[in-house]
This record gives structure tokens, C-alpha cells and sequence, in this order.
């Protein structure tokens, strides 16, 4: 961008950010579009892993406002590790109590360990523990190619899925250093190297109760859906959400009410990248359907966020449902590993 460019960008009556948000949405391109290599050391055994933590005080750069439509920001961080299997985020899931978690990284790791909470405001990460993702033979997974993108966690098992190699793998609970099953889903096959499944939820009760419901991070045939799969269950099949704006999944997560929140991301490299949240409830998907669901919330550069993709949704005392989003990195030294944390308003 040349100056006399950058000039008129911020002369105009629809620049509403500062320099310092250009310069931030400008990294972000360059940092999604370089290149990126994977750590290749994955530990077959468990090993801590400390992390440093830097508050995120305000969600939108130079605004004091805690609300942002549907939601309320309660707090965020950017975590950094000289771990150098820390990063590349893309599965995150939580206790019921909001602070112990379980991620899974690109790299083929599981991560374990503990949000530090002030109430509901996450201050730091304790506790952690990496150990390579394991194939049915115990060895690491990562060895046969494929990105750990997604994950949904059950009463007795955790469901990761894999991206590329378009798989989806069963492990016991606690799944650390646990050999894993392959889970036979032959819908999911036919996906694209880089349009595999982004997206898990176990369904733990209803109409679709013991299914795993699937969302790809675009649609393998069209571009104005986004392929969704019913695995296993008593009404397996395939649906579609609507692909609205270019956005593509990255994860979801069931809400104690019933409802499915999907996060999504839109990037160019001249705007840098977007996250958005919409919701539909879970009744909506069956085999079949076309679901488009309502937007809570679609922020860009001007805020917060990197390339979200992880999210975890929970219940506090007091009865709110928490969101908890975190980004991958891609282990790039451009990115950042940011977590956030919303409540979702009632009204």
C-alpha cells in the first residue's frame, strides 16, 4: 500500500480504524499466506509444556465496550509457548466447569491442561501436557499425513477428525498416550485434500442421540453450501448449511439449550481475516436438510481475533452459556494463539 493510498483509505467516511488496525489486518494477510512448516518432534510420551499468557482487555482495538450484539465480552488472551509444539490450535473442548480443557493441534498432538479463571475471565493457562496423537498401532498418527482439525468429546470417548487423509478417529477417555480406533465413515471420503471435515459434535441425547454431526469447511460439489454429515445414530445421512459471504467452517459446538454454534472464516489477502458465529438449532439438521441459521456476531481486523478456529461451549453458575474461542496459528511466527471467551446474551 503506498502512502498516498493509505492516506485516502483513512480519509474516507467508512475508515472507522487506526493505523495500528491496517498495520494488524495487513500482518494477517501476510502471515495466512506465507508458508509454514509444522513442528516435526511429536512426543510419544506425555511432557509438560509451559505457557505464557498476555491479557486481552478489550475485544475491539481502542474501544472500551464489552457488548457486540448477541454477545458480551468477558476476557481473552494470546498464549505463547517455547514449547515448539505449542500452536496450530484446531480442536478445543471443555469440562463442564469451563477451565479444564482438551485441544488438538495440526501437528498431530493432543494438549491437556487448565484455564486460570477470575469468575468467568480466563487469566492464564496451567497444567499443560502435550502427547502425540496415536493410530490404532500406538505410534503417532501424524506419520501418515493429514491435519487433527476437529473434536467432540463424549461421556466415555473422544471423536478427532482429520483433514486430508478425511477420517475421523475414536479414543478412550482420557485419550492422552491411548491408542485410537478408526471410526467407519465412508460419507466423509469423498471430500477435498482441504474441504474435510472442520467441524464435530457428539449428540448426546434426542433425535439424533449417539450420532457424530459433521460440518466441512466448504462444500466438495457446490460453493454456495457447506457439506454436513450425520455419522452413525439412528438417522445417519447428509445435509448443507448455507455458505453465506465466502465464510467456511471451522468449528461448532451444542449449547445446553439445544442449539449448534458455528464459527466461521472469511480471509483475503486484502482484508486480512474475519470471524463470524451463527446459530441453528440442532433439531434443524437431518438428512436432508438445508440450514442457514441466524448471525450473532461477524468481526474483522478492527478486533480481536486471528484464525479462529477452535470453540467450546459451556454453563456457569449462573446459568449463562459461555463461548470459548481460541485460534491456530498454523505455527506461523506472524500469528498468534488468541483465546477469547463471550457470554451469550438471553435477549
Amino acid at each position: 500500500m503506498t502512502a498516498r493510498a493509505g492516506r485516502r483509505l483513512l480519509g474516507s467516511a467508512k475508515a472507522r480504524v487506526t493505523l495500528g488496525v491496517v498495520a494488524a489486518a495487513l500482518l494477517a494477510a501476510a502471515a495466512l499466506a506465507s508458508a509454514f512448516t509444522k513442528p516435526g518432534a511429536l512426543p510419544e510420551e506425555r511432557v509438560p509444556v509451559a505457557v505464557a499468557a498476555l491479557p486481552v482487555k478489550t475485544f475491539a482495538f481502542n474501544d472500551e465496550r464489552r457488548r457486540f450484539g448477541a454477545l458480551e465480552f468477558r476476557g481473552g488472551l494470546v498464549l505463547s509457548s517455547t514449547f515448539a509444539g505449542f500452536g496450530g490450535i484446531s480442536g478445543f473442548a471443555l469440562d463442564a466447569d469451563g477451565a479444564r480443557f482438551l485441544a488438538v493441534t495440526d501437528a498431530g498432538l493432543f494438549l491437556e491442561g487448565r484455564l486460570v479463571l477470575d469468575g468467568d475471565r480466563p487469566v492464564g493457562m496451567a497444567d499443560v501436557s502435550a502427547v502425540a496423537i496415536r493410530d490404532d498401532k500406538g505410534g503417532p498418527i501424524a506419520r501418515a499425513g493429514g491435519d487433527a482439525e476437529s473434536l467432540t468429546v463424549a461421556r466415555d470417548a473422544v471423536f478427532v477428525g482429520f483433514e486430508g487423509r478425511n477420517e475421523i478417529w475414536r479414543y478412550p477417555r482420557p485419550p492422552l498416550g491411548a491408542t485410537g480406533t478408526r471410526v467407519d465413515a465412508p460419507a466423509i471420503g469423498g471430500l477435498g485434500g482441504n474441504k474435510g471435515l472442520e467441524t464435530l459434535v457428539f449428540v448426546p441425547s434426542g433425535a439424533l442421540k449417539g450420532a457424530l454431526v459433521g460440518i466441512a469447511e466448504t462444500g466438495a460439489a457446490r460453493a454456495d453450501v457447506l457439506d454436513g454429515f450425520i455419522i452413525g445414530g439412528p438417522r445417519p445421512g447428509t445435509f448443507s448449511v448455507r455458505r453465506n459471504d465466502a465464510f467456511s467452517a471451522t468449528d461448532a459446538a451444542l449449547t445446553p439449550d439445544g442449539d449448534v454454534i458455528l464459527l466461521e472464516r472469511h480471509y483475503t489477502r486484502s482484508t486480512g481475516v474475519k470471524m463470524r458465529l451463527r446459530r441453528f438449532p440442532l433439531d434443524a439438521v437431518k438428512p436432508g436438510a438445508v440450514i442457514d441459521g441466524e448471525v450473532l456476531g461477524t468481526f474483522d481486523m478492527g478486533y480481536q481475533i486471528d484464525n479462529m478456529e477452535g470453540l467450546a461451549v459451556t454453563r456457569n453458575a449462573a446459568g449463562e452459556t459461555l463461548l470459548t474461542i481460541i485460534s491456530d496459528d498454523n505455527f506461523n511466527p506472524l500469528q498468534r494463539t488468541v483465546l477469547l471467551r463471550f457470554v451469550l446474551l438471553a435477549d
